[in-house]
């Protein structure tokens, strides 16, 4: 039997032996040999007793502070969020009528896909001391009765490095005409075209401010984008409103061209306080007091002498402006839709000022909630180009 006269002895068990072995001598730290009792007592601890938990501590440890912030070497962050979700989405004493989002698609026909436009388009791009952010939207009238945006928008930049040329074109198509924003759409195609053609006589003429070349060539393309449009029409109204921004890649200019037929608006955010440069149309087609160079719808030279009246409604005039940019400037070009609320709602105008103001332009979501700010009675397209000068 073994020890504990339960079953024979094992080699399992010698343990169990050498504990109560009298010859085993003690490993403890006394000289005075263990009694059996002590053996026992230390066997027992060893198989049946949990390691007690350490005692909680009489108070927390304190939080170590936040490391100090990085000293600022760069350029200012924007004073405006990302996302402005703390602003409504309007100006005024209350919202519009029509729903902000988007809630009626336009009829497609599955055999003209290619007219279907998205109800909204954004882009943007960086070049020479200018940073370009560019959205055209579809307007909460069209959004609500499922009409198609009949604003369109186009940039494009022809040629490389320095050299390069960008084309920013947006255009809006009559009301009420079938079509009309296939009309705008290939108004920016054709005036595209035309430009990319000619970018680089375009972008010697804009460096070496050669206004008055500019003024005559841009109207000559101008009227060739729109005269296919007035070809192809029932009469001769136009079919689509064209306005135009040339920007050179060229760091060291700082001349903006715009050019256009049509309704719109030609703004410049300046020390925070907004100028409206729209060029003005007068009896005699020449802006009054403007500075030798910058006609600003002065006819083509060698047009034909006036001959008798003409019983078809007239063209629109061409407008034309040439301006040297400063630091800090944000010049906007828009179509009606911005330009009638930025003209006459001051709400709308304090609130962009702020937004746009300070020299860091927003990015392309910023941007686009900006340029969504509602004013109740304007419910058409809104199709904006804004610059912001380094």
């Amino acid at each position: 039997m073994s020890q504990q006269g339960a079953r024979p002895a094992r080699q399992d068990d010698d343990w169990w032996g050498e504990l109560y072995d009298g010859t085993t001598p003690d490993t403890g730290p006394v000289q005075a040999p263990d009694s059996l009792d002590d053996r026992f007592a230390s066997a027992r601890s060893a198989v049946t007793e949990r390691p007690r938990p350490p005692e909680p501590s009489p108070s927390p440890p304190p939080e170590p502070s936040p490391p100090p912030e990085p000293e600022r070497t760069g350029p200012p962050s924007p004073d405006h969020p990302v996302a402005p979700a703390d602003l409504p989405d309007y100006v005024g004493s209350g919202p519009p009528t029509y729903d902000p989002e988007p809630t009626a698609l336009p009829r497609a026909d599955p055999d003209v896909l290619d007219g279907l436009v998205p109800d909204t388009v954004l882009d943007g791009a960086r070049y020479g001391a200018c940073t370009l952010r560019a959205v055209s939207q579809r307007g909460d009238s069209a959004r609500y009765r499922g009409e198609p945006r009949r604003d369109a928008l186009l940039t494009a930049r022809f040629g490389a490095g320095d050299q390069a040329l960008v084309l920013v074109a947006m255009a809006t198509g009559a009301r009420a005409v079938p079509g009309a924003h296939l009309a705008a759409a290939e108004a920016c195609r054709g005036i595209a075209r035309a430009v990319g053609r000619s970018h680089q006589r375009l972008a010697q003429d804009i460096r070496a401010a050669r206004r008055g070349d500019l003024r005559s060539g841009l109207h000559r393309l101008a009227d060739r984008a729109l005269g296919g449009l007035r070809a192809g029409a029932a009469t001769d109204a136009p079919a689509a409103g064209l306005r135009c921004l040339l920007l050179p890649a060229d760091p060291d200019c700082r001349i903006r061209v715009f050019f256009g037929v049509g309704d719109g608006g030609l703004f410049r955010l300046r020390d925070g306080a907004w100028q409206d440069i729209e060029p003005r149309l007068t009896a005699d087609t020449t802006a009054p007091g403007a500075p030798p160079g910058d006609d600003r719808t002065a006819p083509d030279p060698g047009s034909p002498r006036p001959g008798p009246p003409d019983p078809r409604p007239p063209r629109e005039p061409f407008r034309f402006r040439a301006s040297v940019a400063r630091p800090g400037d944000v010049l906007v070009l828009c179509t009606a839709g911005l330009a009638d609320p930025l003209r006459e709602a001051e709400a709308l105008r304090a609130r962009l000022a702020r937004r746009w103001s300070g020299g860091t332009p927003p990015g392309l979501a910023a941007f686009l909630a900006d340029a969504r700010v509602r004013v109740k009675g304007y419910a058409d397209d809104r199709t904006a180009a804004a610059v912001w000068e380094a």
